[in-house]
């Protein structure tokens, strides 16, 4: 089950010819206009499609997402912007709604213009063959190096009946925080206002999509969109509201592990905690610093527990610490006491290391923050994929 589990969603996926072979052009339409929210790329070389979608998102109200997937229409100038738009208006013209009505999103090579030709072709396609059963080949459709689509449904139980969650998502490399390098995609049939609509998104990115990392960058193209189709129990109050979001949590998160086993060359995935930091920011700065170390993401392609690369990276996160009161742990074993190496068994640390997740833990004792991220190995198939994608 995917985007069009919620009631009052449809879904369809078409070979438009964007890309040399297969599906290539998703779309997820409601029945009707309803409540919508997104969170955006802060790369500041936006794309336009990201432009578009915030122009659009300000009206308020959203009937469908249309998405590309073989070209990100990203650097493309204002051609490029005229094309974001005529995708909103052909979309637009045969769903008989506005085009502001209508989301953009796309992904694939920069600084190439769309063939808008074959878009504005397969968006009637699509339009043709929306239907419930259509998530599956949507989630298919918007992959670009990702080797499986990713999706999920969650169940929600509110105080007037129940409601449910979907996803489908996209992203294999290019990921980091700041919007995860991906398009997402969530619609529920639960009955929300836009405010709240958008505070549950951000809290749900901020615990999920925000906490991932495969190689530290940030597309041009990052969007997370959130569709209510209102066709169930509406979210009522502090206790409905808590029920929804924990649910969308839950959803955003089972996404983001799908997008970090997905990474690009990826053979193993890490958990990287930091504890006892003087505050949250700061130990968001370790953390993501360690999770990105190409000498971490190394030692952890390798199995290698080498803990000294994981104390050298949190010592140049920028966050002022005494590294004499700083432990490490590799999954149970603890490696480092007081900044330095305590007596264990390498065997064990070894072991350790080939975990799944692989689980890093650094401890300080400034303070009682902490934050978390996961992120992959480094592998030879990592540089492979990215040294030939446009060839």
């Amino acid at each position: 089950m995917s985007v069009t589990a919620p009631r009052g969603f449809r879904a369809a996926a078409v070979a438009s010819g964007i890309k040399p072979s297969g599906l290539d052009l998703a779309l997820v339409a409601a029945d009707g206009a309803g409540t919508a929210a997104a969170v955006f790329t802060t790369n500041r070389a936006q794309a336009a499609p990201v432009v578009v979608s915030r122009e659009h998102l300000a009206g308020g109200r959203v009937r469908a997402v249309v998405a590309n997937a073989g070209c990100a229409n990203a650097a493309t100038g204002d051609g490029g912007l005229s094309d974001a738009r005529e995708m909103a208006a052909a979309a637009a013209r045969d769903l008989r709604c506005r085009p502001e009505e209508v989301l953009v999103a796309s992904t694939g090579v920069i600084g190439v213009r769309l063939p808008m030709d074959r878009v504005r072709a397969g968006i009637s396609q699509a339009v043709a063959r929306l239907s419930p059963g259509g998530g599956a080949e949507a989630a298919q459709a918007i992959m670009t190096t990702d080797t499986r689509p990713k999706e999920i449904a969650v169940d929600v139980a509110l105080a007037a009946g129940g409601a449910r969650i979907g996803a489908m998502a996209k992203g294999a490399g290019m990921i980091a925080p700041r919007m995860a390098t991906m398009l997402a995609f969530f619609t529920t049939d639960a009955a929300v206002e836009a405010p709240l609509l958008e505070r549950a998104l951000r809290e749900a990115v901020g615990a999920s999509l925000n906490r991932i990392t495969v190689d530290g960058d940030t597309s041009t193209n990052d969007m997370a969109v959130f569709l209510s189709s209102g066709a169930a129990a509406r979210v009522d109050g502090e206790r409905d509201y808590a029920a929804f979001r924990d649910a969308l949590v839950a959803a955003a998160r089972a996404i983001a592990e799908m997008i970090v086993r997905d990474g690009e060359g990826a053979t193993r995935i890490a958990e990287v905690r930091v504890e006892g930091a003087s505050t949250e920011a700061e130990a968001d700065a370790i953390v993501r610093t360690v999770a990105e170390s190409p000498l971490v993401k190394t030692a952890l392609h390798g199995g290698d527990p080498n803990w000294g690369r994981i104390l050298a990276a949190a010592g140049r996160a920028g966050v002022p610490f005494d590294a004499a009161g700083v432990d490490v742990w590799i999954g149970d074993v603890w490696v480092a006491e007081g900044g330095a190496a305590r007596a264990y068994d390498e065997a064990v640390a070894a072991a350790a290391m080939r975990e799944d997740p692989v689980r890093l833990r650094v401890r300080l004792r400034g303070g009682t923050a902490s934050s978390w991220m996961w992120t992959t190995d480094l592998s030879h198939g990592y540089v492979d994929i990215n040294a030939h994608y446009r060839s």
